[in-house]
């Protein structure tokens, strides 16, 4: 099957969209996409924010970085989905914040909660740019939104 694309930005956005469909960007329980848990259960991560940490790992030939977390408890994990919120990681060996990409046609590549729907035991995800490659296997950076600071995440 050929697809032609007269616009370069919407066919970007379009392999784009494909590319994080295939990966499985937002999964039900029984479709985690062979994700296992990256970080150790963290009790105070779970009973704090409501939220299980999947995984950090690198994507997109190690040029972002895919953060993905079950829900646990809706009504904790507002803060995270919160749209408004503007997530960041902070890499303090490298003295660097990375952030979220805001594509045109995408706009943040990040899930929120939309008319407050939160899902219990969902997988969602954060996608982190990683300019330069700067970050690899294996380091450790913090997770900040707002209130939230998750320390000690290992990068996979």
């Amino acid at each position: 099957m050929k697809i032609t694309l007269h616009r370069r930005g919407l066919s970007v956005g379009l392999l784009l969209v494909a590319a994080l469909q295939l990966a499985g960007c937002a999964s039900s329980p029984t479709g985690s996409a062979g994700l296992t848990q990256a970080q150790p259960a963290v009790p105070q991560v779970e009973s704090e924010f409501g939220i299980r940490i999947d995984g950090l790992r690198l994507s997109a030939a190690g040029s972002m970085l895919d953060f993905r977390y079950r829900v646990l408890d809706p009504q904790k994990a507002a803060l995270i989905l919160n749209g408004k919120v503007q997530p960041y990681l902070l890499d303090t060996t490298n003295n660097a914040k990375l952030g979220v990409p805001d594509t045109p046609v995408l706009g943040r590549l990040r899930q929120t909660a939309r008319n407050d729907k939160i899902l219990t035991d969902r997988t969602y995800f954060i996608m982190f740019g990683n300019p330069g490659k700067a970050l690899h296997s294996g380091d450790k950076v913090t997770l900040v939104m707002d209130k939230v600071r998750i320390t000690d995440l290992t990068v996979q």
